[in-house]
């Protein structure tokens, strides 16, 4: 697109009327972006743009709104900080403990295995363990193979190592 004398004088006009640089390259039409009209008033050196004065009235105090989150304090008891308002804090009623403690699961060995001691990936189902068992580097490498758990992708010794409650992960963290 090139910029004809007539195009150019038609930029200086919409520009001085106060258009923006969108507004004119629509006006302009014909492949003309904004940026293209903003490049040229630059190379073109036109005078900036005149700042409005603004209001010397004060402004009317905001309103409080309701929280977006129901459930959250509004302004309850949080950390100072000082910036954005998404790194605040806020309380969370503690959890309470649980009565019994589940019973530690039996250990399962190597030997444990189904038939011939290991699993390939070949041989995984969604009957099958897919707990991974030492290095996938070695040639030793396997997977559990035991029934899993109901909703499960590992068997109820592998289940319990890898999903621990969150209560269990504060108390241990606390302790």
């Amino acid at each position: 697109m090139p910029w004809t004398e007539e195009r150019v004088e038609l930029l200086k006009k919409l520009w001085d009327d106060g258009l923006s640089a969108s507004q004119i390259a629509l006006r302009l039409g014909a492949g003309v972006t904004r940026n293209a009209v903003i490049g040229k008033v630059h190379r073109l050196n036109l005078s900036g743009r005149v700042t409005q004065p603004r209001s010397t009235a004060p402004r009317a105090p905001r309103k409080t709104r309701e929280p977006s989150h129901p459930g959250r304090p509004a302004a309850g008891p949080s950390m100072p900080s000082s910036g954005s308002a998404a790194l605040k804090s806020y309380t969370r009623p503690e959890a309470a403990p649980r009565l019994e403690a589940l019973p530690e699961p039996k250990p399962l060995r190597l030997l444990d295995l189904p038939k011939d001691g290991r699993i390939t990936i070949l041989h995984l189902s969604d009957k099958t363990c897919k707990w991974p068992i030492g290095d996938p580097g070695n040639e030793d490498f396997c997977f559990c193979g035991h029934n899993p758990r109901e909703g499960s992708p590992y068997c109820e010794y592998h289940a319990r190592m890898a999903y621990q409650p969150v209560q269990d992960r504060r108390q241990r963290r606390s302790a």
